[in-house]
């Protein structure tokens, strides 16, 4: 059968380079060359605009982005807020002002321009992620224990603010990208994503499409095929099948079946993406491609693209499925 390839590509472009992820992380026009460079050599597509795309909201919001050792990815490292009771005083970031929301957005303003056929989407993180990153994750996790309706009201507000963003990179002539992995299985149980998430993913996911105008990517890597159901319950026309290092493929993709009309990317065992030998990318590769067999609206998919992945294994990965 024939399937398309959909590496996604963040701190690798970084590589192409020759820099760090944090290096070219904060500044626009390093952003704008390092997703050139890499359009320029795989003609992938989505071209997502960032590196460390799950730090963009919270870092608007006030939190500090950490700058790591080497060539790791930058993170947040400590919340902003120290109890539940705290985040009742979220203040909406502005978009235009706060953090590097507006270096992305010219970024992609740029990319866009330079190659009008590509598809070049921005960054938008799902409510649970953000909230991850405000409070950290064990605290969060307490607060739904004994707080949840304070938790409940705290996802809300989020999902405004991120409507309010959404609006922001459509005005500029972008589109979108929805990202949510904080929020899966294991870091959340099936249970808790159903009672504690979903109602704020479904508002998210609603109030971005609207502002769009179509169906948007819901992109939740993690152990995902317990709560598939619930991700398509979302309207999402875009989802991912993780790595088998992260969920049950096979399963995912047999609940999957009558599920046409939404575009799934299977995506490959990292390890095998970046340091695999062409044997072991066919087997690979041949082993998705059964699991895709039948079905329509699949694509191959890398998860992030490690940074030391080599040039060459993406592009005999494209090769060997354009053959």
């Amino acid at each position: 059968m024939k399937i398309s390839f959909s590496p996604s590509v963040y701190e690798h472009a970084a590589a192409l380079l020759g820099m760090t992820p944090w290096e070219v992380s904060r500044d626009a026009e390093l952003i704008r060359k390092a997703h050139s460079k890499a359009y320029q050599i795989y003609q992938h597509t989505p071209i997502v605009v960032g590196i460390d795309i799950y730090n963009i909201e919270a870092e608007a919001y006030g939190c500090r982005v950490e700058r790591p050792a080497g060539n790791g990815i930058p993170a947040i490292i400590k919340g902003i807020f120290d109890s539940i009771k705290e985040t009742q005083a979220l203040n909406p970031f502005n978009p235009k002002t706060d953090g590097r929301i507006m270096a992305i957005i010219e970024a992609g303003k740029k990319i866009a321009s330079d190659f009008p056929k590509a598809d070049v989407k921005v960054p938008v993180s799902g409510p649970f992620s953000i909230a991850v990153s405000l409070r950290g994750m064990t605290g969060i996790l307490e607060d739904i224990a004994y707080y949840p309706e304070e938790v409940f009201n705290f996802l809300m507000a989020l999902v405004d603010n991120q409507i309010e963003f959404c609006k922001a990179v459509i005005g500029e002539g972008l589109d979108i990208a929805f990202f949510e992995s904080a929020a899966s299985p294991p870091l959340l149980s099936p249970r808790l994503f159903k009672e504690v998430e979903l109602p704020a993913l479904k508002k998210a996911m609603k109030g971005v499409e609207d502002v769009v105008m179509h169906p948007i990517p819901c992109i939740i890597g993690g152990d995902t095929e317990p709560i598939l159901e619930d991700i398509l319950s979302t309207g999402t026309g875009y989802i991912i099948c993780p790595a088998s290092t992260e969920t049950n493929q096979v399963k995912f993709m047999q609940k999957l079946h009558q599920q046409s009309d939404v575009k799934v990317r299977i995506n490959m065992n990292p390890k095998i993406v970046a340091s695999g030998s062409k044997a072991d990318i066919i087997d690979e590769v041949d082993r998705i491609l059964d699991l895709a067999a039948g079905k329509q609206n699949v694509l191959l998919g890398t998860g992030a693209v490690p940074y030391e992945t080599p040039i060459e294994n993406i592009l005999f990965i494209k090769n060997y499925v354009n053959d």
